[in-house]
């Protein structure tokens, strides 16, 4: 019983003087476990071998774990904001923990619909509550730079790809000798898979329960110390109202947005999608062959998830400085313009194409940090973290367009390893279409109209008398000690990923 009332919303409420720098570590523990969803490519031709399936059936394992979040995402948004950061977040590490070992039995079983309903279902749901559940404290904790509080958390599930690839290439070499990370034609045996679902899962859940010890929510009248609260509604479109999860999608605003990131995703999904082809292709020689090796290739891969990474972080804070509205014109006004450039000379030179799709894959990034802000500023934080998961639903959409239109075009053009740089143009500008009617519907977007405020008083935070009865404790009260082991651990984890990272883009430039 008291295990599972320390998981209780009134046992969360941060005690007078607790560090709200414990909060972005605790965060950054959930996302970095969860991104692993976008390395899932590194066991994907081994799991393709163990099962006799194809491509498509194995690739199904993420497309129902995407589907998923977005559905779970949107469903259970609102309880997440009723029960708390820390219910959810546990919630979230349970299910991740048991999607990696129900798939692990399908592995080992050899029975495909237990890896679907495992890593795809169950990790899925998790993957969704995982999100979206640091997102909203963090917009409570840090009033005056949402941005920067959002781009902090959000970063991690970019760089959780970082850490997962080279990591889950060395722990299947070591379950067995026979697999090389090295040569991308080398295949881990069924064993190996399973303990790499069985080690990543135990691991997970070990990394997203600092998160859970962690997180706290201020209560209500607690402000960070200088902060003039009034400075925030002189900016363009962010309100001192709110808006409940209900409402906020019966609002213009909710809709023109869930248009400007659908776009935005779509766009950025269609460079990382086709990416390691996609560089090869650019770059054939008269015989039909690429200057571009395999091996660089993945070095480009890499470059991208770096990127990624670092857009989510940059851009969302600078949107702090210059707005949300205005940031989102950068993603997809210069988004246009890179793309044509990408299309009409991308070929032109090896370092000229990864520049340019370095730069939109970072403002693909920036779009899913910058998002949460932006809903704070339209819709107050009644509710944001339900809004956000509505929202999400468009990351759904967007991952089953994307790749629709760029594979759907690819094939009309030729066959894999028969394409050039302009079997890509009429998809790439088509992309640029896409960009520009996310351009338009982000021009539209004004503030939400009274009548969607709610009335009266909204208690978004618990009161100062219920934080005195929080639980307490030298713990509770986050001493720098336990700040500084919190960023130890996340920050030791990212330096692996980048370090790794820069290893393999090295290849891209040799």
């Amino acid at each position: 019983m008291s295990a599972l009332n320390f998981l209780d919303r009134r046992h969360t409420i941060a005690p007078h003087g607790y560090n709200r720098w414990l909060i972005p570590p605790a965060a950054l523990a959930i996302h970095l476990c969860i991104g692993q969803a976008y390395a899932t490519s590194v066991y994907k031709t081994s799991l393709v071998e163990h099962f006799n399936s194809s491509l498509t059936a194995i690739g199904l394992i993420f497309s129902i774990a995407i589907v998923m979040l977005g559905l779970s995402a949107a469903v259970l948004g609102t309880w997440v904001d009723r029960s708390g950061p820390r219910k959810a977040m546990f919630a979230a590490a349970c299910c991740w923990a048991v999607g990696f070992l129900v798939g692990a039995l399908g592995i080992a079983t050899k029975q495909l619909w237990l890896v679907y309903l495992g890593y795809g279902v169950i990790g899925g749901i998790g993957l969704g509550i995982g999100y979206i559940s640091p997102v909203s404290t963090l917009i409570k904790w840090f009033p005056d730079r949402p941005g920067l509080a959002t781009g902090m958390a959000i970063m991690g599930f970019g760089g959780g790809a970082m850490v997962a690839a080279p990591a889950s290439r060395q722990l299947l070499s070591f379950f067995d000798p026979a697999y090389d990370p090295t040569d991308s034609g080398s295949l881990a045996d069924g064993h190996a898979l399973t303990m790499l679902f069985v080690t990543l899962g135990i691991i997970y859940f070990l990394i997203m329960m600092i998160g859970v010890s962690n997180v706290r929510v201020p209560y209500d009248g607690w402000k960070p110390d200088g902060f003039d609260p009034s400075t925030v509604k002189k900016k363009q479109l962010v309100t001192d109202a709110h808006v409940s999860a209900a409402n906020a999608i019966k609002t213009p605003q909710f809709w023109l947005l869930w248009v400007v990131l659908f776009c935005n995703v779509t766009a950025g999904i269609g460079i990382l999608e086709q990416a390691s082809p996609m560089i090869q292709d650019f770059f054939r020689n008269a015989d039909g062959t690429s200057s571009v090796t395999v091996a660089a290739a993945g070095g480009f891969v890499g470059l991208l998830s770096l990127f990624n990474m670092a857009g989510r972080f940059v851009w969302s804070s600078t949107s702090d400085r210059i707005g949300r509205k205005p940031i989102y014109m950068v993603y997809l006004g210069l988004g246009i313009v890179l793309y044509l450039a990408l299309a009409l000379i991308g070929s032109t030179a090896v370092a000229l194409f990864v520049l340019f799709a370095a730069i939109i894959i970072s403002f693909y990034g920036g779009g899913f940090a910058t998002v949460p802000a932006y809903l704070r500023d339209l819709f107050g934080t009644f509710q944001v973290g339900a809004i956000h998961g509505r929202l999400l639903t468009a990351w759904s959409a967007a991952g089953v367009a994307g790749p629709l239109i760029i594979n759907g075009f690819l094939d009309a053009q030729g066959k894999p390893g028969g394409l050039d740089a302009s079997a890509y143009r009429p998809a790439l500008l088509t992309m640029v279409a896409v960009l520009v009617v996310g351009f338009i519907a982000n021009l539209l977007i004004r503030p939400v109209a009274d009548r969607y405020h709610e009335k009266g008083d909204v208690q978004v935070l618990p009161s100062a008398d219920e934080a005195l009865h929080g639980d307490g404790g030298t713990v509770a009260h986050g001493g720098s000690s336990r700040v500084i082991l919190s960023w130890a651990v996340v920050v030791a984890l990212l330096a692996y990923g980048v370090i790794m990272t820069l290893i393999t883009a090295a290849r891209l430039f040799t």
